[in-house]
């Protein structure tokens, strides 16, 4: 599928994207813009705040049943400052992804009913330059269940439109 006719605004959109994502932990996003670069850094796949919370960002991989895939969630996880600081220890080092998976709480509001905040996760380190796989507990949560099961492409649409005009 190339492109779809969005049933929220009725407009030809030419891509269906495959990847959306959070452009920073929730907690990050809920300081006032003037606080933020004095508590924390921000960079395009680490964060720490007030020096006592760290974050990493990774996929969330959906299988996609009828199409191309998988469907990417990039999204914030919060880790022990143990393991962040190992994680940054093996940020450049080639066969990182032997390391265990490090525990971890999803720190990214997705667009699901519940909230996807504080979901446990397993975060899972891969080969450097890629980002880390995030696997949900399973639960019946919307969101890991659709980690576990799959979805269909006019899920993804779903998806696409929740985010094109959330």
């Amino acid at each position: 599928m190339t492109g779809f006719v969005c049933a929220t605004c009725g407009q030809y959109h030419n891509e269906l994207p495959m990847c959306f994502g959070a452009s920073a932990p929730a907690l990050w996003l809920s300081l006032p813009e003037a606080e933020r670069n004095s508590r924390g850094e921000l960079t395009s796949d680490q964060c720490v705040l007030d020096d006592k919370h760290f974050f990493v960002l990774g996929r969330i991989l959906l299988p996609v049943i009828d199409g191309p895939g998988p469907f990417v969630w990039l999204a914030w996880v919060s880790l022990s400052e143990t393991n962040f600081l190992r994680a940054c220890e093996l940020w450049h080092s080639e066969g990182r992804e032997t390391e265990p998976p490090y525990f971890g709480w999803l720190q990214s509001a997705l667009p699901y009913e519940p909230t996807t905040l504080s979901l446990k996760t397993s975060v899972q380190t891969m080969p450097a330059g890629e980002r880390p796989n995030i696997v949900l507990e399973p639960s019946d949560h919307p969101l890991s269940l659709e980690q576990q099961h799959g979805i269909t492409m006019a899920r993804v649409q779903q998806i696409a439109e929740a985010c094109l005009h959330g």
